[in-house]
């Protein structure tokens, strides 16, 4: 009848095709790890994805998926480290989803690689949303940032595996306070891994990495 209202709900139709495609992405993947790194602008995500890169070289076979609004800036500086990426540009949406992830792993040599890492949008709410068929989601907080951000976008920190403090360089001095933003975010998310690093001096980066290629070899193993 014309005076029914009828009511589509498009954000669940697309949260839940994103889901299905995002479930296929992981059987695609079957033998390599997916990481999905997310952060507000300039808390450090390129910096952190090189660094463990670097860390990480001399055992694994890694690439990187870079998404961007615009621009190749994160992807060239990929590339420089021998590194293969594919870059993403979104043209003004704020988050990456699981059908661009499937177009970028197409440019990838799979059987090649046993980590590749997705550098998400530089924002704090859409990404949370996406699952992008990665098999771990970290998040970064940089320590200038401030250590009430778990209140204001408490989705990110309840969803993610990880949360890295990045900038503990910046602590001697500031008020930010480790132990607030630990209690708040176990309070959420009770099983998260949280680790105090920064990329500039280099400190916590070998525990990460550690944690991080344990993952992998954990995945390996059950695959196996």
């Amino acid at each position: 009848m014309m005076d029914e209202i009828r009511l589509i709900d498009v954000r669940k139709n697309i949260l839940s095709d994103n889901e299905n495609q995002a479930e296929l992405i992981r059987q695609r993947l079957e033998r390599v790890f997916m990481v999905n790194v997310m952060a507000s602008p300039g808390a450090g995500k390129t910096s952190l994805i090189i660094k463990t890169l670097r860390g990480l070289r001399p055992q694994l076979r890694m690439a990187v998926i870079e998404g961007d609004i615009e621009s190749t800036v994160d992807s060239e500086k990929i590339l420089k480290e021998g590194i293969p990426a594919v870059q993403i540009q979104t043209g003004g949406a704020c988050h990456l989803d699981a059908p661009m992830i499937d177009a970028a792993l197409d440019r990838l040599d799979l059987s090649d690689l046993d980590l590749i890492f997705i550098e998400n949008i530089g924002n704090l709410i859409c990404p949370a949303e996406f699952d992008t068929g990665s098999d771990l989601k970290i998040m970064i907080l940089s320590v200038p940032e401030g250590d009430d951000k778990v209140l204001k976008y408490p989705l990110m920190f309840s969803v993610c595996d990880a949360l890295v403090v990045n900038k503990s360089d910046y602590l001697e001095g500031s008020d930010f306070n480790l132990d607030d933003l630990r209690r708040r975010t176990r309070l959420l998310n009770p099983q998260i891994n949280i680790f105090e690093i920064s990329c500039k001096t280099g400190d916590g980066i070998a525990a990460w990495c550690d944690w991080l290629a344990e993952q992998v070899h954990r995945k390996r193993v059950v695959v196996n």
